[in-house]
């Protein structure tokens, strides 16, 4: 057991944690206060609003439902059975799930959070439902929710590593089934969830840092993640107007050590865990969406930022599952280092999470850009998850990458997976009164209201592997309004937006929404043409390292090696077969698409390499950087 000296921040904790804590809520809500009520220039449509048409993203929602619709209930529900000290039938799930010991002798997770992704089945699958209207699915829920309640007590989180981090997930899934399933009884579960949690919880928000400094039998016992719990618990609030949410939310918002420094511009990611703390910005977005905290907000876009500013050309970050320092080549030295560059799953779900929200607050296009980007070069190109619980956890980056399944069953990103792909629909598309934003170019429809007119859209593609999206509009009344269109920054010469078959007036800007208004009608088809001219991004390396002022601060000279990414559109092309060992930024350029196919191949004086999309890589090696000869 370790043991520190305590400082200010830590003087809060045993019996009166509590009533401090409630105190500490308070005058933080009375500064948020002012302003409460913050909008957004674009909203979430729901659910049942979008359908996915034929195509991966439909193919990989329809996949993880069904999984999870197939697991037995017993199963599902045995370890908070076990942990409430009731009768629990049926066999163990194994992995992370099942209660285990095994964590402690093979260094792994195997039972280390026994139960912890439940929620995110129970969320994945409300949401599923909201989507598509199964019956089945509302049973599943209904059947879990009514399984879970006698388990819903204090008791369950005696001895349990991380009490925060698996409440949240669990109380996410109440609160999805409860309003986007309609079981009502979830409800009332939320609340006695709350109550059963709270006396295992801290009196705030803690870093793996402070936990790490407290009192703990293992190492392990400092990783919980309490910084993240206020998104939920916002959206409770939102939904059931307890103000035990909201204050509760206050309470676990990591403003000393977090979101104070990053809404001045400061720092402090370096050395974090990269998916949960881009996760917490989530909870940053909801306290200015729920209070009106522009300092939130602030925190929220600057933390963003950074992360981008340290991302991968595929928009994956995090190698290891670390933040690192931007504007070093500290990332281009993970291609050497670590194979396990970005948690995709859940390092993707929190991307959408975050980018969805900065979205419908800014308007700004760019953040569509980078949602995408992590769509088609991460999680659309997992391994699917099996019946026994492999799951896909990391992309991997290095100079010589395989897609791999992890070696524990039920990990995190087993719970993720299924509620990223339920929440494809609606990142794909944005009302505002003004008309709709359209997002993501895949393939589905999509029907709001105009008017009082019911209009629907259908968009027909196989972007981004074909240069084109057409979409036709169906509604029984001429209406205006303005149809808003995502130009991607990489759009090259030749994007162009035509209504009817005739080319639009205006100029068509990269970065930016561009707004067709005019009188729709009944069968009016719009279409956009991308210009997707092969280009590069690169990192670099300073292989002389000890002449930089600064660790892995980068210094232009002959010892700096080059790395790039093959791209088009929003895609990286991956090298696969047999690559050389360099070769030149002029061979990548003229970098020939496959006819027929969804490849390019390079010549470099050998062979020709063929380079893929991560979506059409198996089992094979590939690399996502190529080495640049010099000259």
């Amino acid at each position: 057991m370790s043991f520190h000296s305590f400082t200010r921040r830590d003087v809060l904790k045993g019996g009166a944690a509590a009533s401090v804590g409630l105190a500490l809520g308070g005058r933080a809500m009375a500064d948020l206060l002012p302003g409460a009520g913050a909008g957004a220039r674009l909203k979430q449509l729901e659910y049942g609003q979008v359908t996915l048409l034929p195509g991966p993203m439909r193919t990989q929602f329809e996949q993880t439902q069904a999984r999870f619709l197939g697991l037995d209930n017993d199963m599902l529900l045995k370890p908070f059975r076990q942990g409430a000290g009731l009768d629990a039938p049926g066999d163990d799930m194994g992995g992370w799930y099942s209660n285990s010991r095994f964590w402690a002798t093979n260094g792994g997770a195997e039972g280390f959070v026994a139960g912890h992704s439940f929620g995110q089945y129970v969320s994945a699958l409300s949401r599923g439902y909201a989507a598509t209207g199964d019956r089945a699915t509302k049973v599943k829920v209904e059947q879990l929710v009514a399984g879970l309640q006698p388990t819903l007590v204090s008791k369950f989180y005696d001895g349990y590593h991380l009490p925060g981090y698996t409440f949240d997930k669990t109380f996410c899934g109440l609160s999805d089934a409860c309003y986007l399933a309609g079981v009502k009884s979830a409800e009332p579960a939320m609340k006695v969830a709350l109550d059963a949690a709270l006396p295992h919880l801290p009196e705030k928000a803690l870093s793996r840092m402070e936990q790490h400094a407290r009192p703990h039998k293992i190492d392990g016992d400092t990783w919980d993640e309490t910084y993240t719990l206020p998104e939920n618990l916002f959206l409770a609030y939102q939904r059931t107007g307890d103000v035990k949410y909201r204050d509760t939310a206050v309470r676990f918002l990591e403003d000393d050590l977090l979101f104070n420094p990053l809404a001045e511009d400061i720092n402090v990611l370096p050395g974090e865990h990269a998916y949960s703390h881009v996760n917490a910005l989530s909870s940053a977005m909801q306290a200015y969406l729920t209070t009106g905290s522009e300092k939130h907000l602030r925190a929220a876009t600057n933390g963003f930022r950074i992360v981008q500013d340290q991302s991968y050309a595929t928009g994956g970050w995090g190698p290891g599952e670390s933040l690192l320092r931007p504007h070093t080549d500290d990332l281009a030295r993970s291609l050497f280092s670590e194979r396990n560059s970005f948690e995709t799953p859940c390092g993707a779900y929190g991307h959408f999470k975050i980018t969805r929200y900065l979205l419908r607050v800014t308007g700004d296009s760019r953040y569509g850009d980078s949602m995408e980007r992590v769509l088609y070069n991460t999680v659309l190109g997992v391994k699917p998850i099996q019946e026994d619980g492999s799951s896909f956890y990391y992309s991997d980056y290095s100079m010589n990458g395989r897609k791999l399944y992890y070696a524990n069953k039920w990990p995190c990103c087993s719970g993720t997976l299924p509620q990223m792909a339920a929440d494809y629909g609606i990142s794909s598309y944005f009302a505002s009164d003004a008309g709709l934003h359209v997002n993501l170019f895949v393939p589905s429809q999509v029907t709001w209201k105009q008017g009082g007119v019911p209009v629907t859209l259908v968009q027909e593609t196989e972007y981004p592997f074909r240069q084109t999206t057409k979409m036709t509009l169906k509604l029984t009344a001429e209406r205006e309004f303005v149809l808003n269109l995502r130009i991607p920054a990489w759009a090259g010469p030749g994007t162009r937006v035509l209504v009817n078959g005739k080319s639009v007036d205006g100029e068509v800007k990269p970065g930016t929404f561009y707004a067709v208004k005019r009188g729709w009608r009944n069968g009016d088809v719009m279409e956009m043409e991308f210009g997707m001219p092969v280009r590069v991004e690169t990192l670099s390396m300073n292989v002389n390292q000890h002449s930089s002022t600064e660790p892995g601060k980068m210094l232009a000279s002959e010892n700096t090696t080059e790395f790039a990414a093959l791209m088009s559109g929003p895609v990286v092309y991956m090298a696969t077969g047999h690559w050389p060992t360099e070769m030149t930024r002029s061979s990548l350029m003229a970098a020939k698409k496959v006819e027929g196919g969804d490849a390019y191949s390079v010549e470099t004086g050998g062979a020709p390499v063929l380079f893929k999309p991560f979506m059409g890589i198996g089992d094979e090696m590939y690399r996502t950087y190529q080495t640049l000869k010099l000259g």
